[in-house]
Formats: C-alpha cells, sequence, structure tokens
C-alpha cells in the first residue's frame, strides 16, 4: 500500500500540468495532423508546464480553437464542463466572441438548441444568456425554435421557465407557441396533459388573452389528427356540439381527413351526415377526403364516381382531387389509368405538385419502370418543380440496388444541374454502387463534386473509393488515397486496407505496403497520446473534441477531474487515476493498436485536397 501511494505521488508530481497544457497539446496535435507530411511520422510535442494557471489567460490556443469550430460548436462547447453559477456561464459564453445577436439567428439557435446531446437545463441556459444580452428582443419564431427543441428532447418540465424568460423581455407566446407545445405533448403519448391546456394555463402560456377559444380548439384538433389520435379528435368534436364553439368546415375536414388516412369510410361517412345536420356544405376538400378513403379500402371505382359527381355539382377539380384519384391507381398498380389521369389534370389546367411526381416516380421506381420514372423526373424539373434533398436520396437509393447505376447517375446529374442540394447519404450510394462496377473514373470524378458542395469525407467514402480503385487494378491511386485518409485521421476498415494490402503483396510491393502500415501505426499512437489528456467527458468527433478544449479555455476551470494513462511497452494504455485536487475519477482506458479509430472526424474541418483527385485521373 505505501508503495502504491509513493507511487501515485511520483506520478502526480511528474504529471502536475495545468489545464493549458492539456489544450496547447489537444490543439498542437491537431495542427501536426493538419499539416503533417504523409511520409514522414509524426510524434506529438511534450506538454508545455505552467505553473501559474492564470498563465493562459491570453493564450493563443483559444483562437486556433475557435477558428476549427463553427459558431454553434463554441457555443456548445462551454457547456462541455458545466461552468458553476449562472454568471460564471454569462461570462464563458460572452468570451467566445459571438454576439448575443448573432447567436439568436435561426442558424446558430438550431444548431446548438437542436443536436447533440444537449440537456433541457443547458438549452434554457443558453437562451436566458442570448435574449439577456440581445439589444433587441427577438421574435416569436426565433423563441420558438427553442420551444420546439425542448418539446422534441421531451423536456417538458423546462417549458415554463423558457415561458417566462420569453415574458420578462417582453415576447409574448402566440398560437404557433401553442401547437408546439400541444404536439410535442401529444407526440409523446401526453395526450391527457394537451388536452387540459385548453381549460388550464399549465404552462403559464397567456395564450387565451390574445386568442379565441375556437382558434386553440382547433390547434388541438389538428395535432390530434395528425399524430393519429383521430378517435380522441372524434369524441371532442361530437362533445363540443351545441357548446359555444362554432364548428366549421375545416375542424370537420381535419377529422375526415384523419379517418379517410385508415380507409374508414364508415366514419368518414358518419361526420359527412354530422356535418350536414349543423348546417354545414361539403367542400371540394371534403370530397378529396372521400376519395381517398375509398381508394385506401380498394374501392378505386367507387372513388371515381366520386369525382365525377364532384364534378357534376359544378366543383372544379383541383390538384388535391386528382392527386387522390391518381394515387388511389397506384395503391391497386394500375398505371395505365394512372397515367391517364395524370394526362387529364394537365388538360384540365391543374399544374401537378411536387406531391404528384413524388408519388408517381416512387411507384415507377418501386416496380422497376426506370424509363418512366426518368420521364416523370424530367418533366417534374421542366415545369420548375425542384426535388428536395430528401427526395433525390428516395429516387437515388432504389436505383442502387438492381441493374447498373446509369438511371442513378442520370438523376444526380439533372438534379445537380437544376441547382439542387445532394445529400450525404445520395453521394454514398453513388459512390459505393459506381465502385462495385468498377468505374473508378466516375468515382473520382462525383468525389471532386462532393467536395465541391461542401460535404466531407468520411470513413465510408474512404473506403469505397479505395475499394473501387482496386477493384480496376489502380493500386498505386488506392495508396494515394489511404495516406489522405490517415492524414485526416482516418483508419479505413480491415476489410477495404486488407484488399489493398493483398493487392500490394501480389504485386511484390512489400515495401510500400509497409511503409503505409507504419503511416497507420504512427497515426494510431498519435491518438493514443492524446488520450492522455482529455477529460472524461463523451468525445465521439473532432468537434467534440476542439470544443471540449475551447470550453475548458473559456471556463478557466482548474479543479476538473482527470485520467492520465501511460503508455507501457506492449502499446496497451496503463491507466493511472490522478486529480489536481484530489478527486478520483474511476475511468477506465484500454487502447490497443490494433483497434480502429475513427473517432476524430478530421474532415469537418481539414481542407479537401483537390489536387490528389486530379493527380489519381
Amino acid at each position: 500500500m505505501a508503495r502504491r501511494l509513493l507511487l501515485l505521488h511520483h506520478l502526480r508530481r511528474r504529471y502536475s500540468v495545468s489545464v493549458s497544457s492539456a489544450e496547447d497539446m489537444v490543439v498542437s496535435s491537431l495542427r501536426i495532423l493538419s499539416s503533417a507530411s504523409p511520409s514522414e511520422p509524426t510524434t506529438l510535442p511534450p506538454p508545455t508546464i505552467h505553473p501559474d494557471p492564470d498563465a493562459t489567460a491570453t493564450s493563443p490556443t483559444t483562437a486556433a480553437a475557435a477558428a476549427l469550430l463553427s459558431p454553434a460548436d463554441r457555443l456548445r462547447g462551454v457547456f462541455l464542463l458545466k461552468p458553476p453559477g449562472r454568471a460564471a456561464l454569462h461570462r464563458a459564453l460572452s468570451s467566445t466572441g459571438i454576439d448575443a445577436a448573432a447567436a439568436l439567428s435561426p442558424e446558430v439557435l438550431s444548431g446548438v438548441v437542436s443536436h447533440g446531446n444537449f440537456s433541457g437545463a443547458a438549452t434554457v441556459d443558453f437562451f436566458d444568456w442570448a435574449i439577456a444580452n440581445s439589444k433587441l428582443p427577438p421574435s416569436v419564431d426565433t423563441c420558438n425554435i427553442v420551444i420546439r427543441a425542448l418539446g422534441r428532447r421531451k423536456f417538458f418540465a423546462f417549458f415554463e421557465p423558457a415561458l417566462e424568460i420569453m415574458r420578462k423581455n417582453g415576447v409574448s407566446p402566440d398560437i404557433s407557441t401553442l401547437e408546439i407545445i400541444i404536439d410535442s405533448l401529444i407526440a409523446a403519448r401526453h395526450v391527457n396533459t394537451a388536452i387540459q391546456l385548453i381549460n388550464t394555463d399549465h404552462f403559464g402560456l397567456g395564450v387565451w388573452q390574445t386568442c379565441q377559444r375556437k382558434e386553440i380548439f382547433t390547434v388541438l384538433i389538428n395535432c390530434l389528427c395528425r399524430r393519429s389520435h383521430v378517435g380522441l379528435a372524434s369524441s371532442l368534436l361530437q362533445a363540443s356540439r351545441g357548446e359555444t364553439i362554432d364548428l366549421d368546415n375545416h375542424m370537420y375536414n381535419e377529422v375526415i381527413g384523419g379517418w379517410a388516412r385508415f380507409g374508414r369510410v364508415d366514419k368518414v361517412e358518419h361526420f359527412w351526415e354530422t356535418m350536414l345536420e349543423d348546417g354545414l356544405v361539403p367542400d371540394q376538400v371534403s370530397y378529396c377526403h372521400l376519395i381517398e378513403a375509398l381508394g385506401r379500402a380498394n374501392r378505386a371505382e367507387e372513388a371515381l364516381q366520386v369525382f365525377e359527381k364532384m364534378v357534376h355539382e359544378g366543383y372544379c377539380p383541383t390538384t388535391m382531387a386528382y392527386n387522390a384519384l391518381i394515387f388511389n391507381f397506384i395503391s391497386v398498380g394500375n398505371f395505365d389509368r394512372c397515367i391517364k389521369y395524370y394526362k387529364d389534370m394537365l388538360d384540365n389546367n391543374c399544374p401537378p405538385n411536387i406531391d404528384t411526381y413524388r408519388k408517381m416516380i416512387r411507384a415507377f421506381l418501386r416496380e422497376r419502370k426506370v424509363a418512366d420514372a426518368l420521364q416523370m423526373f424530367d418533366e417534374m424539373l421542366s415545369r420548375g418543380i425542384l426535388p428536395s434533398t430528401g427526395m433525390i436520396t428516395l429516387f437515388i437509393e432504389p436505383l442502387c440496388t438492381f441493374g447498373p447505376p446509369h438511371a442513378a447517375l442520370l438523376i444526380y446529374k439533372r438534379s445537380r444541374k437544376a441547382g439542387c442540394r445532394i445529400s450525404m447519404k445520395a453521394y454514398k450510394l453513388l459512390l459505393e454502387r459506381l465502385a462495385m462496377f468498377g468505374k473508378s473514373g466516375t468515382v473520382l470524378q462525383i468525389w471532386e463534386e462532393m467536395q465541391e458542395s461542401g460535404h466531407p469525407s468520411d470513413k465510408e467514402i474512404y473506403e469505397f473509393i479505395v475499394n473501387g480503385l482496386c477493384n480496376v487494378g489502380k493500386v498505386d491511386a488506392a495508396v494515394s488515397v489511404v495516406e489522405e485518409s490517415i492524414r485526416k485521421g482516418f483508419c479505413l476498415g480491415r476489410v477495404v486496407y486488407g484488399k489493398l494490402n493483398n493487392k500490394l503483396l501480389e504485386m511484390n510491393k512489400v515495401e510500400t505496403a509497409y511503409n503505409l502500415f507504419k503511416k497507420k501505426r504512427n497515426v494510431l499512437f498519435m491518438l493514443m497520446q492524446a488520450q492522455l489528456f482529455y477529460s472524461p467527458i463523451n468525445i465521439s468527433s473532432f468537434s467534440d473534441l476542439s470544443a471540449w478544449a475551447h470550453g475548458r479555455h473559456q471556463v478557466n476551470q482548474h479543479s476538473v477531474r482527470s485520467t492520465y494513462s501511460l503508455l507501457i511497452t506492449d502499446w496497451s494504455c496503463a491507466e493511472l487515476e490522478a486529480d489536481s485536487k484530489g478527486i478520483g475519477v474511476g475511468m477506465e482506458t484500454s487502447c490497443d493498436m490494433g483497434s480502429e479509430y475513427s473517432f476524430w472526424s478530421m474532415a469537418n474541418t481539414l481542407p479537401n485536397n483537390p489536387g490528389l483527385i486530379r493527380s489519381l485521373r
């Protein structure tokens, strides 16, 4: 026991490094990774020891870490070490160099409160700092971003503090705020609490002072039907008949539409009759819901008769009515009549909308009618209807599961030419499929276009490219790609790396294979060294590590629990607990040089190398 105490005392003296030393080590290691030559082994410099904790108040590491982070990450990094007290937190947030007005912009505010594992208390504290230090009060739409983020993560207990902050700064909640709260409660199965908001001011909203009871009841019916609680919405609608609330077509159409999505024709007909009893006349929306209900009940011919009856009664057919009719024929697999009524829609000057094309193109792709899908996609672009990023991914995904990737490549090129943004998932699908078919030139071209669009290359991207180059025998080009991935902190998977290694050995390039192994080993060794000084927090990416270093510098908190490890000869980590204040941690780390360390997503910060792609060609 005495020997253990002496050893721990000796190690504490040896590793009594201040917080700024850990920051210097982390930032310097990031610089080495970003500027290191691929042919030279990289080692970390020893940490600089500052005897005075206040000596790092003007350290340039803050600017270096901030240059690698977005404004949202810089603000989020402050919360990683949980500054003690409201004043300390506000000082730390103000010292990030980001103005409170800029923090309240929709992009930055959404990036802070809507991403990662931000807690409810941290969300409210950040909102308090931003709104208290802003010269002008934010709009209700800006505040609704925070309310929506709290509701999405089920932090319902923090609704009232956030609303209180809004009222103190002169921002009054409106009907949209109420809708967000009710929708969040219903989505989390807190239906009774949502219904009680009609009669009680549970969260202190105060919207009853500006909104009528009918508007609030309409919001409740909309949210219940949207979240498939149509039975409860129907009961509330029945109970409110004859009361002070004047029911209108909109409320009835919401309930009818909710039952139509389930194909309950009997319920639709019941509320249709109830609407007539209350002196309301069904409109075009009511007919569209009835057509949809009949189609979902496999009664497409009756739905067609209702459509003709609607036209006979003097209602002009709308895009919504044609969509309901077309979707019915798609559901039964009758594509001939689907195309027929699509042409009738064009002849009657009813412009198709994005839902029309999305449903038809996906149906064609599901039945592998690729030519019809491409023709419909071209018509959509010619009418100026641009698909969203998610829609393009939905179109490309099935095309990358069968046949050659020609059709998927056409959709990608035409979408990019029209100015649409392509998602990272779509790029991965294309690169994987093209690499499988040995289209190495196209793979490199799409990789370059992906980098130009702002998407960083991750581990999967490098694996697809290396796999494609190995399939066509371009081993030297594959080695160059692996070297770039190593410079960015990615170690490829064992399958792809083993495939490249076997190719090199078959070509008697033993020295190249050994040099590649040494570069990978050096990066793994440096990542292990970087773990010697990190705090016991969840660091899963390069941004988290940089945010931690930046936040530690802003908070200037020196009584932090830390765990130091000693490298021993068999490439494992022997952990020894140490603490500048004598606090034990008990965090266990065990590192093996054979493990795959890809938790530093350095592609988010390090610049891409377009010269590499040009040289590979």
